[in-house]
């Protein structure tokens, strides 16, 4: 669901982010983790704040990337919350939730909603 209000943003070509793992990019002053996730044969990008609001360090897109259930999720690499990549919900703290950003690729580009 695309917003029609929304700009999209060239990150980088998608061929720069290795499948099942992700980088980070500089939009305005805030840092955000893009993944790119293959799971049951199916290629999904997500995009969340790179901020770990647990350790207040930039670390999330040097995360592990799993599941848990159902939710693909990142584990901070410092205190291992873990984090949905759908949502940016924190499965261990119901009250922490990251920000989050629409992801697509056109034309073999990564580009962000902004």
């Amino acid at each position: 669901m695309n917003n029609p209000e929304s700009r999209w943003l060239d990150i980088c070509p998608l061929t720069s982010i290795v499948p099942n793992a992700s980088r980070c990019a500089l939009i305005g002053d805030e840092q955000v983790a893009i993944f790119r996730v293959i799971k049951d044969g199916r290629e999904e990008l997500f995009a969340i704040d790179n901020h770990d609001p647990f350790s207040k360090a930039n670390v999330l897109s040097r995360g592990i990337i799993g599941n848990i259930s159902e939710d693909i999720v990142v584990a901070s690499p410092i205190y291992k919350q873990h984090f949905c990549l759908k949502t940016g919900q924190c499965l261990e703290e119901n009250d922490t939730r990251l920000k989050t950003w629409q992801v697509r690729v056109e034309q073999d580009t990564v580009q962000l909603a902004v």
